[in-house]
């Protein structure tokens, strides 16, 4: 059988780069070089592409593949059919690439940008196209197009960052006026819950809109929800499938970002610790949301369960979501009976079937 030439995309210039590496680290590692011919490109924080040209994948979270001796400089190149371009002195090598994946997570990685130079090259890659890729960035716009779709949801304003540095008494007293505390407020997007926070106090709101600003020019305030935080991997073009539930107890005063990928203190139970009914409505609502954003390959599609009366609320879905070794998407599927090599083998599989 012909092997796959499979680019692998990691790092980037996002606040997410160290997670990108640590997801790429487990993919990477998890690939089978019996089926695939491997491509590792790692972005820069600079945003220098970079084919890496060792094969010790460790390298990659502590940022010393980037001095590895038989690195090249590389691109992909939007004229289709060039593929994957390195170059070595003053020659130009050419790799055909069958497939990428965009182990990316941010700005430049899951928002619609690598997907659209990806679509221009007419090469298939993992996960949402274009606009799917665009609106679940962007989470003020995931909540039109949820609203609309008539999925509950907590209750959110926008802020613009604008406003909240030459305007930030009127801002504060909008928020005030619409909400109780506490509040949580977003960076519109970003993703791994960076740039979140909640906020108790007008000063800590305050603080909390300026934090959020400085990742980007929309900041998302909603209504606090009090329930258990589940998560629900989905997977699939026409016909999604979801995994079972995850439950997140963070161990902290919410799930950051500290939470995720630094601390110790959260843990995660699969399945969730709802009742199988209230799971199965957790499941048909992120099936619909990844239809009705016009999601394919996967997502990770994330909600409360309120803890008063197992009511189901949308928080948010991520289209690129980690691959760590402690992340949730491919747990869930393990525990569905997908392991992580065959999550990937599928994910590529997929891939290819939507360009088909």
């Amino acid at each position: 059988m012909k092997k796959l030439s499979v680019c692998v995309l990691f790092g980037g210039i996002s606040p997410e780069h160290e997670v990108s590496l640590r997801s790429a680290e487990s993919v990477l590692n998890n690939m089978d070089t019996e089926k695939y011919n491997i491509f590792p490109v790692g972005i820069t924080k600079d945003g220098n592409w970079i084919l890496f040209g060792g094969t010790d994948y460790s390298m990659l979270p502590s940022g010393q593949w980037q001095d590895h001796p038989g690195n090249r400089k590389a691109t992909i190149s939007p004229v289709r059919g060039q593929g994957l371009l390195s170059f070595e002195g003053d020659c130009v090598v050419r790799e055909h690439i069958d497939v990428v994946f965009p182990v990316l997570h941010g700005e430049n990685g899951e928002d619609g940008a690598m997907q659209g130079l990806l679509q221009m090259a007419g090469i298939p890659y993992v996960g949402p196209h274009v606009a799917a890729s665009a609106v679940a960035m962007d989470k003020t716009l995931t909540k039109l197009v949820v609203d609309n779709a008539g999925i509950t949801q907590a209750a959110w304003q926008l802020v613009r960052s604008y406003d909240a540095e030459n305007r930030m008494d009127h801002a504060l007293d909008s928020l005030e006026g619409r909400f109780s505390y506490p509040m949580f407020v977003k960076p519109a997007g970003t993703g791994s819950s960076v740039g979140v926070s909640k906020a108790v106090d007008r000063e800590s709101l305050r603080e909390a809109l300026l934090a959020a600003g400085a990742y980007d020019e929309k900041i998302l305030v909603e209504e606090f929800i009090h329930g258990r935080e589940v998560e629900v991997a989905v997977m699939g073009n026409g016909s999604p499938v979801a995994s079972v539930c995850g439950e997140i107890d963070s161990g902290a005063d919410f799930y950051d970002y500290d939470s995720k990928y630094i601390t110790d203190t959260s843990t995660a139970y699969i399945p969730a610790r709802i009742p199988e009914s209230v799971a199965e409505q957790v499941r048909d609502a992120a099936v619909k949301v990844y239809s009705v954003i016009g999601c394919q390959g996967l997502s990770r599609v994330d909600f409360f369960v309120t803890y008063e009366d197992n009511r189901v609320v949308f928080n948010e879905i991520n289209t690129l979501p980690g691959f760590t070794s402690i992340s949730m998407y491919p747990k869930l599927f393990a525990a569905s009976g997908i392991p992580y090599a065959q999550l990937i083998d599928e994910l590529l599989r997929l891939a290819m079937e939507a360009c088909a």
